[in-house]
């Protein structure tokens, strides 16, 4: 699938109006074709577009959107899981568990009982002008929405952000398959998670990549933080009796409060992660 210059624009503006769709109908019935409709494309060609873009099918990112919601209501509410399951149009709470173990590995009761993180799958943006820079939207960095994150750090001036990488997913994905890799993206957000307090609050900013935002104003403190979660780095996932190492590199920025700009968040903290490969160490991003 070769896109042109008009291509990308054209499937630029499907995908944008199908995520918006879903994101306003994620506690109503969705039906896929009321998806394509919205967005004025078959259905069939919004799926491929959605599998091209996105490596899923249009079915769970729906899923995986409900269920971070889901999540997100099981620990802030008093929404029973009965209830919660109910509101995204599970039939059953059994059917509604069945499908969180296979995003969350865990079920409900447990999950918030082990977790104080929820956003397992934000929602996807694009920026026209980066996926146009990049070479299409296939070859695009897939990046979240970050507005909670960027309200966040205004109001956290001269706070330190932890910004973590996942090492080998590729390799993951292509030697043990997409599950492994979805298992794994899991376990580091899972180590993350629970080796901080409750003044950290954690984000996931693109596909292996996650953003811990701390309280930590002392260099010294928020690299003290870093290697206690990096400390874990080699200790393996089992998947399908098999043992696989993960890891993560992890660099730092200092936001400057108010004066963050959000068209600039990602490229600032991705520049933290990157100079963490480069120097295979901590790396701080002033």
């Amino acid at each position: 699938m070769i896109e042109k210059a008009g291509d990308i624009l054209k499937n630029f503006y499907i995908l944008t109006d199908a995520i918006n769709y879903i994101e306003d109908n994620l506690y109503n019935e969705i039906r896929l074709e009321d998806v394509a409709n919205a967005c004025y494309s078959s259905l069939s060609n919004l799926k491929k577009l959605f599998g091209y873009a996105f490596h899923m099918g249009l079915r769970e990112y729906i899923t995986k959107r409900r269920l971070t919601h889901a999540a997100h209501d099981l620990l802030n509410t008093d929404m029973s899981i009965t209830d919660v399951a109910l509101k995204y149009h599970y039939n059953s709470p059994e059917a509604f568990t069945r499908a969180f173990i296979k995003v969350w590995g865990t079920a409900p009761s447990a999950f918030k009982k082990q977790w104080r993180f929820a956003g397992i799958f934000p929602k996807i943006v694009f920026d026209f002008d980066r996926i146009n820079k990049e070479g299409g939207i296939k070859m695009s960095r897939r990046t979240f929405d970050l507005s909670e994150l960027y309200d966040l750090l205004k109001s956290r001036t001269n706070s330190y952000v932890l910004c973590f990488d996942m090492m080998n997913l590729m390799m993951i994905n292509d030697s043990y398959g997409v599950e492994a890799g979805n298992k794994a993206i899991l376990e580091c957000l899972r180590r993350i998670d629970s080796l901080t307090d409750d003044s950290c609050i954690l984000f996931r900013i693109g596909g292996d990549e996650f953003a811990l935002v701390t309280e930590l104003t002392e260099i010294k403190a928020a690299e003290e933080l870093a290697g206690k979660i990096t400390a874990l780095n080699g200790q393996p996932i089992i998947h399908n009796n098999v043992e696989i190492p993960i890891g993560m590199r992890v660099g730092c920025a200092k936001i400057a409060g108010p004066n963050v700009r959000y068209k600039d968040l990602y490229s600032d903290l991705y520049k933290a992660i990157e100079g963490a490969k480069e120097k295979d160490a901590f790396y701080v991003l002033n």
